[in-house]
This record gives structure tokens, sequence and C-alpha cells, in this order.
């Protein structure tokens, strides 16, 4: 859903997401996913909002964030996506659009779902085969859910939302790994009546 599509109001949940431009490559070394994850940092000063989940994928990204202001919260990726792709465009020699489309949001009405949506972006770079534990993935907030790093983008008021906590957090990651299948994880992202 495009995000022209929805009402930015102060208090309200959004998933968001995008991926590169024809199976292009989005972040290609270490130095580009923290340039981008610097960017958004900054940006935040702009417009306030809590960080719920987030990761990056070599080709796309998805967060799980909440409006804490009358500020369109999806301004944000306007400011970040343009300052990066200006930069990854000079490091990288190319030109033009860098997105495959408009910035993609879903409003995220229903605190059920909440948890859900958070194993699936947590679980993204393992069911891509780019590592064996969620944990081994730089570039999300995985390790602050279980309390392994202290990030910046992570509030932990998402406990609360979701009515876990770290320990069960880590273990419900871990028993979905053992015991699902890939149409589980994409049930996951779709089904708002699982927890």
């Amino acid at each position: 859903m495009k995000c022209s599509s929805i009402e930015f109001i102060k208090g309200n949940c959004f998933h968001f997401y995008n991926r590169a431009v024809d199976g292009e490559i989005l972040f290609f070394e270490d130095e580009d996913y923290l340039l981008f994850l610097n960017k958004f940092k900054k940006s935040m000063e702009k417009y306030p909002l809590s960080v719920f989940a987030y990761c990056l994928m070599p080709n796309h990204f998805h967060f799980f964030l909440r409006q804490n202001s009358d500020k369109k919260i999806f301004q944000i990726f306007n400011s970040v996506l343009s300052s990066y792709v200006q930069k990854y465009n000079i490091k990288y020699k190319r030109k033009g659009t860098l997105m495959a489309g408009p910035l993609q949001s879903i409003l995220i009405e229903d605190d059920r779902y909440f948890l859900n949506l958070c194993r699936y972006i947590h679980l993204n770079p393992v069911k891509a085969n780019l590592v064996i534990e969620p944990e081994e993935w730089e570039y999300s907030n995985y390790s602050e859910w279980i309390g392994i790093r202290n990030g910046t983008l992570f509030d932990s008021e998402v406990f609360n939302l979701c009515r876990i906590t770290f320990k069960k957090y880590k273990s419900s990651i871990e028993n979905y790994l053992e015991h699902s299948t890939q149409d589980d994880f994409v049930r996951l992202l779709f089904d708002n009546k699982r927890t």
C-alpha cells in the first residue's frame, strides 16, 4: 500500500518496506548498511518515532515504527533515502533511481499482529540463508530484543505492547525456527490472528 493512501497520525504504528530496483543490491558492504542506519538515526531528531523492529537486507529493508508526533512518519524515509541514494550513486558510479517504487507501508492496528510482524522482520536474514541464527545478522535490532546489544534503534516499550520478555521472545524465535516451514514464515506477515 502506498503511503499516500494511509492516514498518518500520532500514535499509529506502521510497517514500512521497500526494495532495490531490478534486483539490484541496496547494501553491498558494511559501510553501506552503517551509512543508512546513521542517516536514519540522525533524521529521528526531526521525525519523532519509536523503532520497534527493523532489518536491512542486501536488496530491501523492513521497519516497524510508531509515529510519536504530528509529523508524517513516512517523511523520514524521503530524507534518508534521498541522501543515501545520492551517496550510493557516487560511490558505485551509477545514475538514476535505486528503489523499485514508492515506499510501501501498512497501518498496523491490531496489537495481536505486532509480535508476528517483529518475528517476520527479524527472521528475514535466516530465511534468506544469510545467517543461521538471527543474532548473527548485525543489521537488525534482534540483538536488542534478546538483550545482547544496547543499540539506539530500539524502543523497549514494544515488550509491553507484545506482552513478552527478552527470554520469551528468544525462545519463541528458536521454537519457530525449529518447527516452521517457509509457508509458515510467509503467513507471519499476512496472518494477523496468530501470535
